[in-house]
């Protein structure tokens, strides 16, 4: 078949053709990886914030329980008796609901 001077020739079409699909798959590879290295970093950052706002709350917990163990052992230095029949009577209780599941 003979081709015009204005038309390509197949292997001119197939190398423009290869060369414009590496160039686009270049360029998506490109995006894909920008595109990643974005959400990364704002995973991280996201991590970061949480790290931070756990630090918090682990610290004001560790306050709160330091406190209250405090004022459980003035009370039961305070009132000895009414420690132990107050843990008396919570063992007895435990017991009783874990005894009625054996009937």
């Amino acid at each position: 078949m003979a081709t015009k001077a204005g038309q390509l020739k197949t292997e001119e079409v197939v190398d423009v053709a290869t060369e414009t699909t590496a160039k686009i798959s270049a360029d998506a590879q490109k995006a894909i990886t920008d595109a990643a290295k974005r959400i990364e970093a704002a995973v991280q950052q996201g991590l970061e914030q949480v790290r931070a706002q756990s630090r918090v709350y682990a610290d004001v917990a560790t306050e709160q329980l330091d406190e209250a163990s405090r004022m459980a052992s003035e009370q039961i230095r305070a009132r000895p008796l009414a420690a132990t029949g107050l843990a008396l009577g919570v063992g007895v209780l435990i017991g009783l609901l874990l005894s009625s599941g054996r009937r």
